[in-house]
């Protein structure tokens, strides 16, 4: 039965990470900024939370994270440029940053992991349900992933997270949930949740993902959490508790993705989210495609 729920308005994304499996790349450059074909990775997020309706942005930066600031402000001195040469197509594309969100920032400060990043978000997202949007994980917009796990927490009330099947052998990289079918086939309730489990010890082979919706309980929680693997404050171990304690919080929930999703958060899947990309691009795609073709042969 559905029932009435905060409808949710803000999304955080937590943008504080060093980014080390990049390096030397984002020594002065943050990896969100890392480009995926000729747009930074962080605003293909922004721009899949305001397709869902999403438009008060909330991200939690870091030092050395100024470029992003940079990259969603105006650049006055740019744009009279484009302008003047008569370049309308790239004015569009530097502006449409601009304008894409109410975007807001805060410090995380400590990097005391992600438990602690959206902790820093209470004070703006105050008493509502809020997404929160991991910036290593582009979901296809042909696949409306958030948009679906908004619908099921305004169904369900509580939190929702995403899953996804992965190998067993692949688990050990992921947040794990023990999980119970539901009457609705992509949505399961969520019984425990474990951070990079051992394979042997994982209760499912659902790894968790990086979109949340959550109920603002949480940040009681978070407040009272312990350290836990690798020493930082473990968002998968707060909504464990809300998954053990309804009554605190209301139930967890996740929704099972089976679409698109480019992960560029790992070299290689960075590469492959970049060819996947370029390739479906009509003005890119044609002649890339013939160019990869052409190679692959050749090496093989």
């Amino acid at each position: 039965m559905t029932q009435s729920h905060p409808r949710i308005s803000k999304a955080v994304i937590p943008a504080a990470g060093l980014g080390t499996r990049f390096l030397p790349a984002t020594k002065a450059t943050p990896k969100e900024m890392l480009p995926v074909v000729d747009k930074p990775a962080i605003q293909y997020v922004v721009e899949e939370a305001v397709t869902a309706g999403l438009g008060d942005v909330l991200m939690v930066t870091g030092r050395n994270k100024r470029p992003l600031e940079d990259h969603f402000d105006r650049n006055y001195e740019l744009e009279s440029a484009l302008q003047k040469k008569g370049d309308a197509s790239r004015l569009a594309k530097v502006q449409e940053s601009s304008d894409l969100a109410m975007i807001h920032y805060v410090r995380q400060g400590d990097p005391k992991g992600l438990g602690h990043a959206v902790l820093c978000a209470a004070p703006h997202v105050g008493n509502e349900p809020f997404a929160v949007l991991l910036g290593d994980d582009l979901i296809d917009p042909r696949d409306p992933l958030l948009q679906r796990m908004i619908e099921v927490q305004e169904q369900y009330g509580g939190s929702v997270i995403a899953l996804m099947e992965v190998a067993p052998e692949q688990i050990h990289l992921y947040g794990c949930a023990a999980v119970e079918s539901t009457e609705d086939g992509d949505v399961v309730k969520v019984g425990g949740l474990v951070e990079k489990p051992d394979a042997a010890d994982a209760p499912s082979n659902y790894a968790i993902i990086g979109r949340y919706v959550l109920d603002p309980h949480i940040f009681g929680i978070l407040r009272k959490t312990e350290p836990g693997r690798g020493g930082e404050i473990q968002l998968t171990d707060a909504l464990q508790q809300l998954a053990e304690d309804e009554k605190v919080g209301g139930p967890v929930h996740g929704v099972v993705f089976k679409g698109r999703r480019y992960d560029t958060g790992d070299r290689g899947d960075y590469l492959r989210a970049i060819v996947r990309l370029a390739c479906e691009r009509e003005d890119l795609g044609p002649d890339f495609r013939t160019w990869l073709r052409s190679y692959v042969a050749e090496e093989m």
